[in-house]
């Protein structure tokens, strides 16, 4: 269904028919539409409060996905990831709150970061990765402007985009596993229990520990599980390392351990550290690669989670129309250049702002005191640092069983869609690269429909991505037939 932006404007007309804008209201619910939509200041800034306890780990795990190593073997500084995390969050969030004026929070796209962490970085250097945000965000807002995404929202089949963010999503729990050292490197398996088929040490167990617990916590229905989990794990991690229990070289990144104050000034350090530069040396086709695989990355979830959760805020018309959602997706567009510029990956639109919906917000003040709330954090990287690398890495494992919970959209019964759909999930794990899920499942999908003789079912477009795809794949024999190197 094709969604048209609605602008929800504040004349009496909009306040119903015969009726007019109530006296004396306040310039904040004039601005807003807070009354006209069923709300009330309270409930706005109890729904942004929710929605920021329900995110602030991305605070922890988008440092943690960003922590490797990038071609050039150098590192980002876990302070200035918190800082460029919670700059980006609050300044996108903000703007879809003064200008959006839904309740729709931003920030670092698991998703998005896992890309750049394990596909972009080890062919490029950090600003150069950051650079290729800023590239996927401007394709975003160009096709937002110009119309395009609802041709390339119709082209792609539906199961596929469920298959692409349920492969990430086993992925990135992957990484979760092989973080905490639940997972490790066999020696006669490529992949092991701990270092030698059993686990070893406190930190791991409290990973496991800490996994259980916000599991628990989400089958309860308790808001902000993950961010009681983390704090929870943190608190015993910190109460073992005092205690001596847990020596401080046992845990991967640190012993969980206040060094100075718990206030400290924001490190700005990778603020406009961008570059776009050193494409040939990965080549045309890689490049082109990574932005498509970026732009379903970040692109088709925000456009699922800007309607499900416009839906259960009521904001969806007769024709479930949503107002203003052209803005709102062209600010998730921004979002992506604004996080490159930042050094902090790029912004997308979190469905965890459907628990600040749930908790009665209707309008962008909710995403206002959500997006403040992230520019207070600014000033207290200390205590994000205190969180273990194990004790996020839960987190990190929850989120992925949640993007896998797609499944149940997927027709299994059908051959046509299960084949691809299974292909795209297992290959971004197995081969630990996310592009090759996506072009497996393209040519895949487009093979099976001709072989079926449903060639005309398939579409121009995915022709087109099939071709480019077959490439990526033969690219190898191909530069040896021509003679590159």
């Amino acid at each position: 269904m094709t969604q048209q932006s609605v602008e929800p404007g504040t004349t009496a007309e909009d306040a119903g028919a015969g009726s007019r804008v109530p006296a004396g209201r306040s310039w904040l619910d004039r601005y807003f539409h807070i009354s006209r939509r069923g709300s009330t200041v309270a409930r706005e800034v109890r729904g942004g409060v929710t929605t920021f306890m329900a995110m602030a780990y991305i605070l922890l795990l988008n440092p943690l996905i960003l922590s490797g190593k990038d071609a050039a073997g150098d590192t980002l500084g876990q302070k200035a990831l918190i800082t460029a995390t919670a700059f980006a969050a609050a300044f996108t969030t903000l703007l879809m709150g003064f200008v959006g004026k839904v309740p729709l929070a931003l920030a670092a796209g698991l998703s998005v970061s896992g890309v750049i962490s394990s596909q972009v970085a080890p062919q490029m250097t950090w600003p150069q990765a950051m650079g290729m945000c800023v590239v996927y965000g401007v394709v975003i807002m160009v096709l937002v402007v110009t119309g395009l995404r609802e041709m390339i929202m119709n082209a792609i089949p539906q199961a596929l985009k469920h298959g692409i963010t349920m492969g990430i999503g086993l992925f990135i729990a992957l990484i979760g596993f092989y973080k905490s050292g639940f997972v490790h490197q066999g020696k006669a398996t490529p992949v092991t229990l701990g270092p030698a088929g059993e686990l070893a040490g406190w930190p791991v167990l409290l990973f496991a520990g800490t996994l259980l617990l916000i599991f628990a916590l989400q089958a309860r229905d308790v808001p902000g599980a993950i961010l009681i989990g983390i704090v929870t794990g943190t608190v015993v991690a910190a109460v073992l390392n005092a205690a001596g229990v847990v020596g401080s070289g046992a845990w991967a990144n640190g012993a969980p351990e206040l060094h100075g104050g718990a206030v400290s000034m924001p490190d700005f350090s990778l603020f406009g550290h961008v570059g776009f530069g050193g494409w040939g040396k990965v080549g045309a086709m890689t490049v082109g690669v990574i932005v498509f695989t970026l732009v379903l990355a970040g692109f088709f979830d925000a456009m699922a989670t800007i309607i499900g959760v416009g839906t259960e805020a009521r904001l969806t018309d007769e024709q479930g129309r949503m107002p203003g959602l052209s803005k709102a997706l062209f600010i998730d567009g921004a979002g992506g250049a604004v996080g490159g510029v930042a050094g902090g990956s790029g912004q997308t639109v979190f469905i965890e702002s459907a628990t600040g919906v749930g908790e009665g917000a209707r309008t962008g003040l909710a995403s206002v005191v959500t997006g403040l709330f992230f520019a207070a954090c600014l000033f207290f990287t200390p205590l994000t640092a205190l969180v273990p690398q194990e004790v996020a890495s839960a987190a990190l494992v929850v989120i992925g069983a949640m993007m896998l919970m797609n499944a149940r959209h997927v027709d299994w019964s059908d051959r046509a869609t299960a084949i691809p759909v299974f292909l795209t999930v297992v290959l971004m794990p197995f081969t630990y690269t996310i592009t090759t899920g996506v072009a497996a499942g393209v040519i895949s999908y487009t093979v099976i429909k001709a072989a079926q003789g449903r060639a005309r079912e398939i579409g121009a477009f995915m022709w087109a991505l099939t071709a480019v795809f077959l490439v990526y794949f033969a690219l190898h024999p191909i530069e040896s037939w021509l003679g590159v190197h």
